[in-house]
């Protein structure tokens, strides 16, 4: 086959001739004498060698030696005929009576070189050079490679030889890529996925780690195999590009995030508290400021202090209105001796209270009771004045009690005084009379 290297071997033909000293005939290497002729006849070491030539060679038998060339050698024609050597092919001299040396017959042997040499002009087997001189039998697909007497046909990197053609080896069938191949006439080419940078071997990948090669994103960067994610601080959120951060509305996410409000800023927030609270630890809820308490008010040493939630109020003291006459810090009776007074309730109690604003209702806010108790008296309970909103009823609880019950919300700020009349009736000695508390309700700005 073509590219497989031609061996010849070949050994000197052998010639007949008188040895010295005796009249016996002598044979050279390759002839063997007939006693019956006289003559050197040629030994056919193909029959009489075993295995004289090995492998895929064929053996060849010449005069006074063999060949062993290639079985499929298309060179070869037989008989066997070298351009680059010449044999003997005269007649073998006969057997001759024995004489003198000098008068020895001298036969000339011309150098003969083995198939793959010629003889150059020095008379030196050299090597002939089939690829340089272009007798090889290499196909056009195929490269020739020069040997030591002989050549071989062989195929380029990327190529493999198949029935005598050099076909492309598609490399990218055997895995010759960690990621991506592309097959290109006798090589391939390997590239790699985005996030990721080919190798010097040409042909694994290795991560690129973006956050220190381009630091695309805004706040924080993560590495990940073949990729990257960016992160954002707390109070701040990823948008759709994913590298930049936004501010985050903390406020916007619920309206029970503070008390009071909620201010936001970049990358948090914080709650604030009006005017008379401050902010507790919980940095959300917000409680009151006692300026009475403290003494953070402006009220005059003649006024009452009154603490409310998220403020105070400056009452006056009690200045009872004619018949009336003040009997105590926040009591005025009006005599029974006085005409006018028997129309009019007996005492006006003053009291205070405060309520924060939108408080749910129903609510109980005032208890309201007599303090003594008559033999057959009964007592009615009722709002005499300050309820034309209808925001407040009277509610009996037992015989000498009753509460006073919010039933609607009442928006702050607001000051409302409502007059909460007790009638004492008593049937056995025919009494009728009341007593008033004047109820001043302050309701705050805020629900807390």
């Amino acid at each position: 086959m073509p590219g497989l290297k031609r061996i010849l071997t070949v050994t000197i033909l052998a010639l007949w001739l008188p040895h010295p000293g005796n009249a016996q005939q002598q044979c050279t290497n390759g002839f063997d004498l007939d006693r019956q002729s006289g003559q050197c006849l040629d030994i056919d070491e193909c029959r009489t060698i075993p295995e004289a030539c090995r492998g895929d060679m064929m053996c060849v038998n010449q005069n006074g030696g063999y060949l062993c060339i290639p079985r499929t050698n298309p060179v070869y024609r037989g008989p066997y005929s070298n351009p680059y050597s010449t044999s003997y092919s005269g007649p073998y001299p006969a057997a001759a009576p024995p004489v003198p040396a000098s008068n020895y017959p001298t036969i000339s042997r011309p150098l003969v070189c083995r198939f793959g040499y010629q003889m150059d002009e020095g008379n030196q087997c050299v090597d002939v050079d089939e690829c340089a001189t272009d007798s090889h039998q290499c196909n056009p697909t195929q490269i020739c490679i020069n040997t030591e007497g002989g050549y071989t046909c062989s195929c380029t990197d990327g190529y493999w030889l198949l029935e005598g053609q050099c076909l492309d080896i598609d490399e990218c069938r055997y895995g010759y890529c960690q990621q991506l191949c592309a097959n290109v006439p006798g090589s391939y080419s390997c590239t790699c996925n985005p996030g990721f940078t080919l190798n010097d071997d040409g042909r694994s990948c290795q991560d690129v780690n973006e956050c220190e090669t381009e630091n695309p994103c805004v706040q924080t960067c993560v590495n990940t195999y073949g990729s990257f994610i960016c992160r954002c601080d707390p109070g701040y959120e990823l948008e759709e590009d994913g590298t930049h951060c936004s501010d985050m509305d903390e406020c916007s996410f619920s309206e029970f995030l503070c008390q009071h409000e909620c201010v936001n800023q970049p990358g948090s927030y914080f709650c604030s508290c009006p005017l008379g609270y401050v902010l507790l630890d919980d940095n959300r809820s917000c409680q009151d400021i006692n300026e009475c308490e403290h003494r953070n008010h402006t009220c005059t040493s003649l006024q009452t202090c009154y603490n409310l939630q998220g403020g105070f109020k400056c009452i006056d003291p009690i200045s009872c209105e004619e018949p009336y006459l003040l009997i105590g810090e926040n009591r005025c009776m009006c005599p029974a001796e006085h005409t006018s007074c028997r129309d009019q309730p007996f005492t006006i109690l003053y009291r205070d209270m405060d309520v924060v604003s939108g408080r749910s209702v129903p609510a109980d806010i005032f208890q309201m009771q007599a303090t003594t108790r008559y033999p057959g008296a009964y007592y009615i309970f009722q709002i005499k004045s300050g309820n034309e909103g209808r925001e407040f009823y009277m509610r009996q609880t037992g015989p000498i009690s009753a509460t006073l019950v919010m039933t609607r919300p009442i928006k702050g700020p607001r000051d409302i005084q409502l007059d909460l009349e007790m009638i004492t009736v008593n049937t056995v000695i025919n009494f009728r009379g009341s007593s008033v508390i004047r109820l001043r309700i302050y309701v705050s700005q805020y629900p807390f």
